[in-house]
């Protein structure tokens, strides 16, 4: 799939994923959305009606009732459209956490926003790879899991990403799906560097332990 963040979107807005779609690939539709219900529930089914979107990404610490409404929305149009929450942005660390108020082990924070929007009807969440595969075994075989963070072995740069893996790690620790994108995109040649992900990730065998 290709993936759309708020940075393209925001510059070039629904346009982009209808130019993007017209190539093929399904649209990793990242936007993030976290407000209250009712504004989550439009933008949800506006989303929903845009060409060749699959994932659909709001955050879990919108709340229940927000996630809620959100299912509601992509369930009654007959939608392909999967819905995933975020549960801690891979950017941030315990200490991170605390300075918002929110205590604890990042994986227990994780694992209980994950629980909460299985009890909402969300399809999976996202989440690094360090607390997947503890989301696997709370939530279950079929609970989607999409790791972002990913960083190629070779690849030096974490940028502003603090909770990382390698794309062999993130498949090992449970994922159904990696996001990759400055490796590739900052790379000298994206395509060499998106194919050695590519085999790193069918080399990559996933534990049966769910």
């Amino acid at each position: 799939m290709f993936k759309i963040g708020s940075q393209l979107f925001s510059a070039a807005g629904p346009e982009a994923v209808k130019r993007l779609a017209r190539l093929g690939p399904d649209i990793f539709l990242d936007l993030k959305f976290h407000d209250i219900p009712h504004i989550v529930e439009c933008a949800v089914s506006a989303a929903a009606r845009l060409p060749k979107v699959r994932l659909l990404t709001l955050h879990t610490l919108g709340g229940r009732k927000m996630m809620q409404v959100a299912v509601a929305a992509v369930r009654s149009r007959d939608s392909r459209v999967r819905l995933l929450g975020i549960t801690v942005l891979t950017s941030l660390k315990a200490a991170d956490l605390r300075q918002v108020s929110i205590r604890g082990p990042v994986v227990r924070r994780a694992c209980d926003l994950a629980r909460l929007a299985q009890k909402a009807g969300l399809d999976g969440v996202v989440a690094s790879a360090r607390e997947a595969t503890a989301i696997r075994l709370a939530c279950g075989g079929r609970f989607l899991i999409v790791v972002p963070g990913v960083r190629p072995g070779q690849a030096r740069a974490t940028d502003d990403q603090k909770r990382v893996a390698t794309p062999a790690e993130a498949i090992r620790a449970g994922a159904d799906y990696v996001v990759v994108g400055r490796p590739i995109t900052g790379a000298r040649d994206p395509v060499d560097a998106a194919r050695a992900i590519l085999e790193e990730i069918a080399r990559a065998r996933r534990p049966r332990i769910w």
